[in-house]
């Protein structure tokens, strides 16, 4: 068992780095600036792959409620935002930078759950919110590619996961597991974002993107597809086996591989795409 343990966390350490990194790559250095369709093929790619590992027996997913899945439809909003929000971030933003000003989030919830359901919390958390909060405060007076669009999508960013996970906290646990969500999301995020393609004008302006035809593109985005199907299964897969302080943990290290791997590659890459 513990075995198994480490081995989800390993795996974990894994997808979480190259998920980010990818995205990175397509978004920064290929410049694919398309949001309603990057994470509308992600979704898509997500979906499926989880609606076959459904049909194959290796996940279980639900029969849900009218009820339980218009319960879990503002979350589901929610999560578009966190996506569409996050590409648009990411585009603009340094890794380590959006890792920073994701992790406010956390604030949100532990704001949340402080002032609004009156829960104990200890000091130690407060403390960390803060350091977060504070960390975060400093960044746009010491970060020398500061964007402002970056940082407002950013803010709407954290904002949409904060909410998400107070929702997530506070449903029920007889209505829908962790895997019926995620199915869910991934349903209404293809639509919802196949559907804003045509107006956000991103279904032909593609047509102009230079690495449309390109491999390097291609392979890039099957592999965001991908990892973010793994990552999204490993994460579920942790939490179900891991305590939530082992969860934090391995979450950290992951955090921190991504944020220096990707001062390693895309300082290098971009300086080098500049000069060119």
């Amino acid at each position: 068992m513990s075995a198994t343990r480490s081995l989800v966390g390993l795996t974990f350490c894994a997808c979480y780095p190259a998920f980010y990194l990818v995205n990175k790559y397509v978004l920064s250095v290929l410049k694919f600036t398309y949001p309603t369709l990057f994470q509308g093929w992600q979704t898509f790619v997500g979906g499926l792959l989880l609606h076959v590992s459904w049909k194959l027996g290796w996940v279980e997913i639900n029969s849900s409620s009218r009820y339980d899945v218009s319960t879990w439809l503002p979350a589901s909003v929610l999560f578009v935002g966190i996506i569409y929000s996050g590409s648009r971030a990411l585009s603009r933003l340094a890794v380590p930078v959006f890792i920073i000003l994701h992790n406010i989030a956390e604030v949100i919830i532990c704001g949340y759950q402080k002032c609004f359901r009156k829960e104990k919390t200890s000091p130690a958390k407060i403390c960390s919110a803060l350091f977060l909060l504070a960390a975060a405060g400093c960044l746009p007076f010491n970060d020398s590619q500061f964007d402002p669009d970056g940082y407002f999508w950013a803010v709407i960013h954290l904002f949409c996961v904060g909410v998400y996970k107070i929702l997530q906290k506070s449903q029920k646990p007889s209505m829908l597991s962790d895997i019926d969500q995620q199915y869910l999301n991934y349903i209404f995020s293809v639509a919802l974002l196949a559907f804003a393609s045509h107006p956000t004008g991103d279904l032909f302006s593609v047509l102009d993107f230079p690495f449309l035809y390109f491999y390097r593109f291609h392979g890039s985005c099957c592999a965001s597809g991908f990892l973010g199907f793994f990552l999204m299964f490993s994460t579920v897969k942790m939490k179900s086996l891991l305590a939530p302080g082992q969860c934090a943990a391995w979450i950290f290290l992951a955090k921190v591989i991504t944020a220096g791997l990707s001062v390693l590659l895309f300082d290098v890459t971009l300086t080098s795409a500049t000069v060119g």
